[in-house]
């Protein structure tokens, strides 16, 4: 282990996919040790994941870290936002979780919309418009398909509250994760009463919202973990507050996270509110705002339709007038829950690489959309937007950001950002500072800048007629209709 300069501490990022643990030097911010484990996610209508399996990607991260994982003084936990955890009186999951991508919700969320007021009404009372992704909608699906689980639910959890707990066993959540659920109201960032009774969520249920900067507790010394007695727990957070942290962000910068999910977003000063639902009015972690909008389809959507193409992910050919939405997933942004993939323009002439850039060119379309609706109408739209995620380093990504925003794009060098954003919470616990002031201080945003271009507003605009064109058959999806007979059944007559 490299001999560190202050006291160690510990970022956890729990995803979709994994567990990774850094072990990072307080003073410095230098990586010492890090670990990372796997868990599942189903396939089929939903995606679900057993959180056990969370806690044990965790143990198995943390050991591999070694010793340092040992002298670190803090710790605080980044997780995946959305998803529903249920526990029974043990403590115990009652069900596997419902995660952010599972969609099964939709109709769920149409009607709590309804319900409720209306869209205006949401975003004023709880900042969003919450759509299948929204913790608030699993849990009406729950209620309606699995009431047995819901009769022995003894407390609901997110994914990052449930690893908190099991490290302090303490029930507790943070502003920037619970803003994300659909029952927290971000006017009086308090639980929403008539939010949670009109769903049959009984407050008792729900964790407590600790304040940004205070100590949750103390690891427990009840299991197999490698911490030393006494270690401090930090809030945690979801994980785009975690990489807001992570980045140092200021008000004014925009974000683009290339994932699983691409999400925009941008620290505000001022509390959101989008009635068309395009927006999600989150909190972060530190006391503002943190205005996003997030699409299902990003890096895995574009990686399988290279791999149907057989092509390498950056085998990409410029030119051709192909479209692709490549809503393999339903979509979030555009809200196209039932949605499918849709291919239109295909010619003679149309190459392989001309459909890979088609899906780049759809999936980043969306982001950009989003845009200058999660930025303050003063942000200066010359900054370099800040590219992150793991498709921040391919450079068809990278350059079809370049050409669709016509903006500078700036590439961080550090990774793990969510991990380095729950490791700067933990470190504030130690010094007292603002963890996005650890963070520039551990000046984590530093990256090369690749130059603006002129945008390629003739491919924006094709994808958005496109877009506007299919929108009925998008929002019908995939579902079996019945077949109708035309004059080609009166010939075969």
């Amino acid at each position: 282990m490299s001999a560190a300069e202050g006291p160690l501490v510990v970022g956890v990022d729990t995803s979709t996919q994994s567990t990774k643990a850094l072990v990072v030097d307080a003073a410095t911010g230098q990586v010492v040790a890090s670990g990372q484990a796997p868990h599942t996610v189903s396939s089929g209508a939903g995606r679900e994941s057993d959180p056990r399996q969370w806690w044990d990607a965790l143990r198995e991260a943390l050991h591999q870290c070694g010793e340092a994982a040992h002298e670190a003084a803090a710790v605080s936990v980044g997780g995946q936002q959305h998803g529903l955890v249920t526990l029974d009186e043990h403590g115990d999951p009652v069900r596997p979780a419902l995660l952010w991508n599972d969609v099964r919700s939709a109709p769920q969320a149409r009607r709590l919309v309804d319900e409720l007021g209306g869209p205006k009404a949401w975003a004023e009372r709880t900042g969003s418009v919450p759509g299948a992704s929204f913790t608030v909608t699993k849990w009406a699906w729950l209620a309606e398909h699995e009431p047995e689980a819901v009769r022995a639910t003894r407390a609901v959890r997110l994914p990052h509250d449930y690893l908190t707990e099991r490290l302090t066993g303490l029930g507790t959540t943070d502003r920037g994760d619970v803003s994300g659920t659909g029952w927290w109201a971000s006017g009086t960032e308090e639980y929403d009463e008539e939010t949670l009774a009109h769903v049959g969520l009984h407050p008792a249920l729900l964790p407590r919202v600790v304040r940004p900067g205070e100590v949750v507790g103390t690891v427990r010394d009840t299991h197999d973990l490698p911490f030393s007695k006494g270690t401090l727990v930090a809030p945690g957070t979801g994980d785009n507050a975690a990489a807001a942290l992570g980045l140092g962000l200021r008000p004014g910068t925009a974000v683009l996270s290339l994932g699983t999910s691409g999400t925009v977003y941008a620290v505000s000063r001022r509390r959101p509110g989008d009635p068309t639902g395009t927006v999600a009015g989150f909190a972060d972690a530190r006391g503002d705002w943190l205005p996003l909008a997030c699409t299902l389809n990003c890096t895995l959507a574009v990686d399988r339709v290279a791999a149907l193409l057989g092509l390498d992910r950056e085998a990409v050919e410029p030119g051709g007038s192909v479209t692709l939405l490549p809503y393999l997933d339903g979509e979030r942004t555009p809200n196209l829950p039932h949605a499918s993939g849709l291919l239109h323009g295909l010619r003679h002439d149309t190459s392989a690489g001309h459909l890979l850039q088609a899906a780049y060119d759809g999936a980043v379309h969306a982001l950009l959309g989003a845009l200058d609706l999660v930025l303050d109408a003063d942000a200066d739209r010359g900054t370099p937007l800040l590219l992150i995620g793991g498709g921040a380093r391919g450079t068809a990504w990278q350059q079809t950001v370049r050409r669709l925003s016509g903006r500078p794009v700036q590439v961080p060098e550090a990774r793990e950002l969510v991990a380095l954003g729950a490791a700067a919470q933990a470190a504030g616990l130690l010094t007292g500072e603002d963890p996005a002031a650890v963070a520039r201080r551990w000046n984590t945003a530093a990256g090369p800048v690749l130059e603006a271009v002129e945008q390629d507003a003739e491919t924006l605009e094709r994808i958005t007629g496109v877009l506007s064109d299919a929108s009925p058959l998008l929002e019908r999806g995939t579902e079996a209709r019945p077949r109708t007979r035309g004059r080609a059944a009166d010939i075969e007559d």
